[in-house]
């Protein structure tokens, strides 16, 4: 036997077999619900054995769902009627003595849009703008940001002023991807749009694996309690004391967080630790013995999934958004209704009103939350 390669033949006892090379390639397939799939591929010779894989395992075929040809130099798949389960990396292998070859296509398949987003800025700028807080206890509403390092719990802020305040904002410190914590500092910040918004956020530093690491759980959870006030410098060995300066001993529902915010990055959650986690858990759990609402913001929304990085305005018809709220609800024990998926500023240099939209519907959320947590508090304690 004579073995050579590019287009040069192999020549057998029986027959000329030639390496393998596709001509074409299988293409990159987006759908909605119901439609049809195909892919399709050309090699250069014939007789090949054909076979296809969805994410790395052989395809379960349906009679009259898939169908599957081989045609002289050509072969394809054909899905018809497709839903979510048909989306995936389609891989086609196909081999002759001469050896194998093998191309991969990515299937995205459009769900039913299962949640809604106002996509109108204007309409829910100005009525968020419009909050005014008709409790005489309370005069603006506290959100903490927490969350693991790098999430994106710095980057919600800029974008909420961003928004807000009609042109890009970098007013809180952001770091680039680390391993580490860039904030250090319990820092609160206001939002403004003709006056002030009564919404304050408050950066908190970031949650790491180990005991040492990272913002300490208790600091976190004196924070809920409004015991600590601007300009603690976060310890991660020891918590904050009773006699430290930035302790709020007499605090009341005026100093209390009033919807705890979990920052997740979409792109993430497989590759969290377990100590983190458990970290974010002890919390949760200390905001609902408080009776404190908590909600996730779900970031890197454009890194999880191509259908979104494409356009942010098809987030509730992503099947990878989805899987991902469902894996962050089981994580945390946080409802589905209570995570909300968002996009923040980034690299991008001019204002985007889909981005805008899907931030603003997360924090009208939030702010219903928070209202009616003060609300119910100020009423049982009268």
């Amino acid at each position: 036997m004579i073995i050579s390669h590019g287009r040069k033949p192999i020549k057998t006892s029986a027959h000329v077999l030639y390496t393998i090379e596709f001509i074409t390639v299988l293409g990159d397939k987006q759908v909605g619900t119901g439609e049809e799939i195909r892919l399709s591929c050309e090699t250069n010779t014939e007789g090949l054995t054909v076979t296809w894989e969805k994410d790395g395992e052989k395809p379960t075929c349906v009679q009259d769902k898939h169908i599957m040809k081989q045609d002289g130099t050509k072969c394809s798949l054909q899905i018809l009627n497709a839903d979510e389960r048909d989306e995936g990396k389609y891989t086609v292998k196909v081999e002759n003595k001469s050896g194998t070859a093998s191309c991969s296509a990515m299937v995205i398949v459009e769900l039913k849009e299962w949640r809604t987003v106002q996509w109108k800025q204007n309409v829910m700028v100005d009525s968020l703008s419009k909050l005014k807080m008709d409790n005489d206890q309370v005069r603006e509403l506290n959100f903490l940001l927490y969350g693991p390092v790098g999430a994106g719990k710095s980057s919600i802020i800029n974008t909420v002023k961003t928004i807000f305040e009609d042109h890009y904002c970098v007013i809180c410190p952001v770091a680039a991807q680390s391993t580490k914590s860039y904030t250090k500092i319990y820092q609160k910040y206001n939002i403004r749009r003709e006056g002030v918004v009564p919404l304050v956020f408050h950066d908190t530093m970031g949650v790491e694996k180990g005991e040492t690491e990272g913002v300490r759980t208790d600091d976190i959870i004196s924070a809920l309690k409004g015991h600590i006030t601007e300009g603690y410098v976060f310890n991660p060995i020891l918590q904050i004391l009773k006699q430290n300066p930035q302790y709020h001993k007499n605090s009341s529902l005026c100093d209390m967080i009033h919807c705890l915010v979990n920052v997740i990055p979409a792109d993430k959650i497989a590759v969290m630790d377990e100590q983190s986690i458990d970290k974010m858990k002890k919390v949760g759990e200390a905001a609902s013995i408080l009776g404190i609402p908590q909600v996730v913001f779900l970031t890197a929304v454009d890194l999880a999934c191509p259908l979104t990085k494409g356009n942010v305005h098809c987030i509730y018809r992503s099947k990878k958004i989805k899987e991902n709220m469902q894996k962050c609800s089981n994580l945390l024990g946080v409802p589905v209704n209570c995570i909300f998926p968002v996009k923040n500023y980034h690299e991008e240099i001019h204002l985007n009103e889909d981005i805008n939209c899907l931030m603003l519907d997360a924090v009208a959320q939030i702010i219903h939350r928070a209202h009616a947590f003060v609300v119910t508090m100020a009423t049982n304690t009268k």
